[in-house]
């Protein structure tokens, strides 16, 4: 059995530089500034490298060999990281929420806007690139722990722009409030992506089927053999844990096939579904085309039938 590939641990590791260059960055902003919008801004990095640092640990776990009590191995580890950057996410937004409507009840002048916006500038630019690279590494790998990590990246990307900006308005209109008011639409922003990460890290939790056109992969294998070797498949039942796939599939042959013929087909159908879907862990169970009890099983709880 294949196990998470441990060379995304090094994209954990680029997060935590990314989030620890960012609070520098940031923390001297909002000293220059005094502006509640960079010092919300600022208190996400903290966040970002709580979270970058859950990433390297979920990561690392996951990477482990399956053993006796994990004969699955430990890919789910990542669903955690995930739903705990989600919650991080939110916990950001409310401190920004709180320290903004402080704010707004007594409003105080930005000052030094030109060089805050400045540092604040190189902070984005350089939690954009991580985010990029990250979410590269993520998808290639299927990891939804880095995927998690990217987002909360980007999040900060649109937190710092909407500051910018607000910082930028209030030197055109002279209207210091424009600075709290910026920082409630930025938390409205990122609790709507908080709220997604651990609604996707719940599903994972709860062992969601594969995306429908790795599904559809696999159906096809299985058409290709129906027509082939005439024979029938039911109960595809599939799952993903973090960066590791899932399936299950009941194969039933002619009764008058030997049980060295049928386990060579199975076999067979194995490998073409792990070339269809690479990394997949797929099952196949061998039942008789001519017994009625193979088909008592096609309705199968969550089970696709075909």
């Amino acid at each position: 059995m294949e196990t998470a590939d441990p060379r995304v641990h090094r994209f954990a590791w680029i997060s935590i530089a990314a989030a620890l260059i960012t609070i520098v960055l940031k923390f001297t902003a909002w000293w220059i500034t005094d502006s509640v919008g960079l010092l919300s801004d600022a208190l996400e990095s903290f966040v970002n490298l709580v979270g970058a640092i859950a990433a390297l640990v979920a990561l690392w776990y996951a990477s482990r060999e399956p053993d006796r009590e994990h004969a699955y191995g430990h890919a789910k580890a990542e669903y955690f990281s995930s739903g705990l950057e989600g919650a991080l996410i939110l916990l950001a937004a409310v401190s920004i929420i709180y320290t903004a409507v402080r704010r707004l009840i007594e409003p105080s002048e930005v000052e030094s806007a030109g060089l805050g916006i400045a540092i604040a500038a190189a902070a984005a630019v350089v939690n954009l690139i991580a985010s990029k690279w990250i979410q590269r590494a993520g998808e290639h790998h299927n990891s939804i722990a880095l995927e998690a990590d990217a987002r909360h990246l980007m999040t900060d990307v649109l937190t710092t722009a909407g500051v910018i900006i607000g910082i930028a308005l209030i030197q055109v209109t002279g209207w210091s409030r424009l600075d709290p008011i910026i920082a409630l639409v930025v938390a409205a922003n990122i609790i709507w992506v908080g709220v997604d990460l651990m609604k996707r890290s719940m599903l994972g939790l709860l062992d969601t089927t594969l995306p429908p056109d790795e599904v559809d992969r696999i159906e096809s294998v299985l058409e290709r053999y129906r027509q082939k070797d005439h024979i029938q498949a039911h109960a595809l039942r599939t799952r993903q844990a973090g960066q590791r796939r899932f399936g299950s599939v009941h194969i039933l042959v002619p009764g008058d096939w030997t049980v060295d013929h049928g386990h060579h087909v199975a076999e067979q159908i194995e490998r073409d579904i792990r070339t269809a879907v690479p990394g997949i862990m797929m099952v196949t169970h061998l039942e008789s085309l001519d017994d009625p009890r193979s088909w008592d099983d096609t309705e199968l709880p969550n089970a696709r039938t075909s």
